[in-house]
């Protein structure tokens, strides 16, 4: 079986903050329709954002529920992204111990909740 295409979805309340936040922080452009966003990035479709008016963020990690689900993104500036992440609307959950370290990650949620980890090698 051969797939055409393979599309993450992000479920959110308020579909314009959450699919300009991560076309922002992937430097794409959002497609915009009623209760659907794509996500473009390079000229092809990444992610989706649809609507779901009664979406609940997980309280991952410190509260009850889990993350559901996460995206990491490695990258080699990780304050340049940090503060990107920031100024698009995610919040940071949890900042690593030793910055300075060979490896490591901090934790985001994005405008909606979803966790996604900025980490270097």
């Amino acid at each position: 079986m051969k797939f055409k295409r393979r599309t993450i979805v992000f479920e959110a309340a308020d579909l314009e903050a959450e699919s300009a936040f991560w076309a922002g922080l992937l430097d794409g452009s959002v497609e915009a329709k009623d209760t659907w966003h794509n996500i473009w990035i390079d000229g092809e479709w990444h992610l989706a954002v649809q609507l779901a008016p009664d979406h609940v963020p997980p309280t991952w990690p410190d509260g009850a529920s889990s993350q559901q689900v996460h995206l990491d993104f490695y990258l080699e500036d990780l304050d340049a992204a940090h503060e990107k992440a920031i100024k698009l609307g995610g919040r940071l959950l949890k900042a690593v111990d030793d910055p300075a370290a060979r490896t490591g990650f901090r934790i985001y949620a994005d405008p909606a909740g979803h966790t996604f980890c900025l980490a270097w090698p």
